[in-house]
């Protein structure tokens, strides 16, 4: 089951998603900036995205 975190009656509940996506994105740029992999979880395991694809990613947007 997903909840709907918007829908949530706790404010900082509803605000905590946004609060995660500038948490990754300062992540992404810690990465670049170090030129260091960033590990995320994905379908459950632990997968490292290195810098360099993070360039490339980050031209694409």
């Amino acid at each position: 089951m997903r909840l709907d975190l918007s829908k949530a009656k706790n404010p900082d509940l509803r605000a905590s998603l946004a609060a995660m996506h500038r948490a990754a994105e300062l992540a992404r740029q810690t990465a670049l900036q170090t030129n260091t992999a960033l590990v995320v979880v994905k379908d459950g395991k632990l997968v490292r995205i290195p810098a360099e694809q993070l360039r490339m990613q980050a031209e694409t947007r």
